[in-house]
């Protein structure tokens, strides 16, 4: 009897062994750069379709998170005050869909994070095209300042706060941080320079984007 147990003992050390060897799974996923917009360029229908094109995205990633959020900033409307995108997304830490860590907290997401080509991935965990890639598609919605702060009144930054896709212009950030010389911004993630060629979703493919946003889970 006592050489049974033993026998069994000693088959079963490998998998104890083995199991506590093993690394612990990668966190879940709570960063992605959409792979798409809603086709609409600038008119992301407000916050609201916003969040819900992350949340639809995720959902058919396999995510099973439902607090999707999409970084963006609104501007003052007369009875709606400015809303700031780094209010939006939580406290952090955010992976991406790999398990890499972008960044920790809030101060660091917006300093320096970990924010690059290679780990600024959509939902499914692929590379995003960037400067140099056809097409090209390191343009991303935010409205922002590189603070993640909305912009004043006035001068439209948020093409109408996403409910337009003809006039207006808004800011947006490079994914892989990579931008022309001359462009001090230019390798901002979330704040590198606005849409010159309005808010059509051809203006932005002109440009260098295709509506694309970041989506976070608090």
């Amino acid at each position: 009897m006592r050489a049974t147990i033993l026998a069994g003992l000693i088959a079963l050390a490998p998998l104890a062994c083995s199991s506590a060897g093993a690394e612990p799974p990668a966190p879940a996923m709570t960063f992605f750069v959409a792979h798409a917009g809603p086709g609409r360029g600038g008119d992301l229908g407000g916050l609201a379709g916003a969040d819900r094109h992350c949340q639809a995205l995720a959902a058919a990633a396999g995510s099973r998170r439902t607090d999707w959020r999409a970084y963006l900033s609104t501007q003052e409307e007369p009875g709606r005050p400015a809303v700031d995108a780094r209010d939006r997304i939580g406290k952090g830490p955010w992976h991406n869909a790999k398990g890499v860590m972008i960044a920790r907290d809030l101060e660091e997401l917006h300093g320096s994070n970990n924010l690059t080509k290679a780990t600024a991935l959509d939902e499914h965990g692929r590379v995003v095209n960037g400067r140099g890639d056809k097409p090209n598609r390191h343009d991303i919605i935010t409205g922002s300042t590189a603070e993640g702060r909305a912009y004043p009144p006035g001068e439209d930054r948020t093409c109408k706060n996403y409910t337009s896709s003809t006039d207006g212009s808004v800011r947006m950030g490079h994914h892989d941080r990579s931008g022309p010389a001359e462009n001090p911004t230019g390798t901002s993630w979330n704040s590198a320079h606005f849409s010159d060629a309005g808010c059509s979703q051809e203006g932005m493919s002109s440009q260098g984007g295709q509506g694309l946003i970041y989506c976070f889970a608090p």
